[in-house]
């Protein structure tokens, strides 16, 4: 079985992938992004850390996730094959589990004891308390004003 996670396509030195991404960020806070950088290229480099993030997708969120032939909408839009990959069913219910196994378990590599995360509509949020949660980190989850109001109308709908 392949694995659900492998290092590659890597940024340059300068943090672009390619002829687009890169980094623009106040010099405040530009040693630890250093930091972060340098301790994310040894941990793609480390068989182990790779190892227990593939265990992790495996075994707690139950990656690689299927994909679903949707008969139905294949015919009622004239036979054009449509398949869905099935995030939805990813523990905790979106991909956002993804990004923040990666993420908790670099920081829990780097020596790091808490998560701060920021959230729109709540599921990344939902997905860092969890992850943190389970590697035995502190977590403060950071939501603005008007997301906050934005949840409360979509939850009173």
């Amino acid at each position: 079985m392949s694995q659900p996670f492998a290092p590659h396509n890597k940024p340059d030195s300068n943090g672009f992938f390619g002829a687009y991404g890169g980094q623009f960020v106040p010099e405040a806070i530009r040693a630890r992004l250093d930091e972060l950088a340098a301790a994310m290229e040894s941990a793609l480099a480390d068989p182990a850390f790779i190892r227990e993030l593939n265990g992790l997708f495996i075994h707690y969120t139950g990656r690689p996730s299927p994909i679903f032939h949707c008969a139905n909408l294949s015919r009622s839009l004239g036979g054009a094959q449509i398949w869905l990959k099935r995030e939805d069913l990813n523990h905790l219910g979106a991909h956002k589990i993804n990004n923040t196994l990666g993420q908790c378990l670099l920081a829990k590599r780097m020596g790091k004891s808490r998560i701060i995360a920021e959230t729109g509509a709540g599921q990344h949020g939902v997905a860092t308390a969890a992850t943190a949660a389970l590697m035995g980190l502190e977590c403060t989850i950071c939501m603005g004003e008007v997301d906050m109001e934005r949840r409360v109308l979509i939850t009173l709908s």
